[in-house]
């Protein structure tokens, strides 16, 4: 398909530049995508819309101050690392700018010695395999030396780390967050937990699959980068449990949609196991877990905008995102929220 079917115009000024004071005060568009109706609500008011029985499942990844500045020890040019994806122990796949002066065996300073990253393999756009050399923890190093990966369209830094994390975030690996979980809160679980829905979690890291624009014409030629996603036995049996019961199962966010939905094309059930994907979802996929979902506002063009579209249809997506536009909803990160569900 031709990428500019899935162009809108978008204000700049309607890009989040910093998340609201209390997270589950965003905006929410409750979007019946069955009878092409949509509500303007506030994501507390998720809660009306959740039944018991439905099955909400979140991406529990951490993000980890990915972001490296240092100096190349030879020509005391300056270099900037983003971690991607952990290959081994000490060794990461990175994106290395700038990339044309990171050949093999270039050394990178990071902090007066406390950590140095050694090029020993270069791969395609700027990505380079990193093997790190440091003394200690890894990640206590990276703590320390380390900035948060915010999105190149947010200009504001945070007063604090943990707005650029969902509550539950637990496992540390991502390069960004699935930042459909902002707009959760402990007291919004308890009520949905109160209610009679089970919140189950799976792990996938983020990494340049989620956020890689789409740097072709047409959709059949992008390539999705993998990241590695993680089911255990406990969170497969409650998912396969809710498709034999036909209740319905939520995703929070486009990457639980990713995971779960690789996974069950795979092996036709939800199967536990650590493994990585690069599925691309894109209208005329058909959604095989998947009942209900929470997404922000995305970016034209994207792959993000594609897989909402293919889960409520294109032009009803474009329709919907002319609505936000006009009501001056907020955009990406920190912005607003979507739920939409109805009849697959």
């Amino acid at each position: 398909m031709d990428i500019n079917l899935f162009d809108f115009y978008l204000p700049e000024e309607l890009i989040a530049q910093k998340p609201v004071d209390q997270r589950d005060h965003s905006r929410l568009l409750a979007i019946n995508k069955t009878n092409h109706t949509y509500e303007d609500k506030h994501f507390y008011d998720i809660i009306d819309y959740l039944q018991p029985g439905d099955v909400l499942v979140r991406n529990n990844t951490k993000v980890i101050p990915a972001r490296l500045l240092g100096i190349k020890e030879v020509t005391k040019a300056s270099c900037e690392f983003l971690l991607l994806k952990q290959i081994e122990e000490d060794k990461w796949e990175c994106l290395t700018r700038p990339a044309k002066s990171l050949k093999v065996g270039a050394k990178v300073d990071f902090g007066d010695g406390k950590m140095v990253g050694e090029v020993i393999e270069e791969k395609e756009e700027g990505l380079r395999i990193i093997k790190f050399h440091y003394k200690g923890i890894f990640l206590q190093v990276l703590d320390e030396l380390g900035k948060m990966p915010l999105p190149p369209y947010i200009r504001e830094q945070l007063c604090t780390n943990d707005r650029y994390q969902t509550v539950y975030a637990k496992f540390e690996g991502s390069a960004a967050a699935p930042t459909a979980g902002f707009h959760f809160t402990p007291e919004l679980f308890d009520k949905i937990k109160a209610k009679g829905i089970q919140v189950v979690d799976v792990t996938l890291h983020i990494g340049l699959g989620t956020f890689r624009p789409v740097k072709v014409n047409d959709t059949d030629d992008h390539v999705m980068h993998s990241e590695v996603y993680e089911i255990t036995q406990e969170s497969a049996d409650i998912i396969n449990q809710a498709i034999v019961e036909n209740r319905r199962i939520i995703a929070i966010g486009t990457t639980s949609v990713r995971t779960l939905e690789a996974n069950y094309s795979k092996y036709g059930k939800i199967q536990p196991t650590k493994e990585a994907t690069n599925i691309f979802i894109v209208p005329g996929y058909e959604y095989k877990v998947v009942k209900a979902l929470i997404t922000n506002f995305h970016l034209p063009k994207s792959t993000l905008i594609m897989l909402v579209s293919a889960f409520m249809g294109r032009e009803f997506t474009l329709e919907v995102y002319k609505h936000a536009v006009e009501e001056r909803y907020r955009f990406f990160s920190f912005g607003d929220s979507m739920f939409i569900y109805g009849k697959q």
